[in-house]
């Protein structure tokens, strides 16, 4: 039983592929190839979950980035300009990143957990991720996150 995440992958490859949108069969195709690499890479091949496939998809849109950003410094625009494109794709696949002012909400309603739980300063850090982390889940990156928190804790 395939995942439906990485059934819609397939599907829209196809589709991409019968279009011939080089851009995005080509970003499927990776991001598929990455998926099965992490099917078989344990002891046993086995299906992945969604929340796993979501992960392999996050990690190849995070990659991009980096690649977007490194292109773009050393001045090589056409070259950032497709890493950007690329992963524009991949953000299709993922859920939708919270803006800054929902994670600011978010890590604030955690400060305000955590200090009620005694933890208070920036030795609270690692109680308010643990209170935040599941609220946010996926919908922002992990430095992200831990520079909000880091930013209120420093308010006080």
């Amino acid at each position: 039983m395939t995942t439906t995440l990485k059934s819609r992958l397939q599907g829209d490859l196809t589709a991409a592929i019968k279009t011939r949108d080089e851009l995005r069969s080509s970003t499927l195709r990776l991001t598929l190839t990455a998926i099965q690499k992490e099917e078989v890479a344990g002891e046993a091949a086995r299906e992945l979950s969604d929340a796993e496939v979501e992960k392999i998809i996050a990690r190849e849109a995070k990659k991009r980035r980096e690649a977007a950003d490194a292109f773009a410094q050393g001045g090589r625009a056409e070259q950032a300009e497709r890493e950007r494109a690329e992963g524009e794709v991949l953000a299709e696949y993922l859920p939708k990143q919270l803006t800054d002012e929902e994670l600011d909400a978010l890590v604030a309603e955690a400060v305000r957990e955590a200090a009620a739980g005694g933890a208070q300063g920036p030795r609270a850090m690692g109680a308010v991720m643990k209170i935040v982390n599941p609220k946010v889940a996926g919908r922002a990156e992990g430095g992200r996150v831990a520079a909000a928190v880091k930013r209120r804790l420093a308010e006080g």
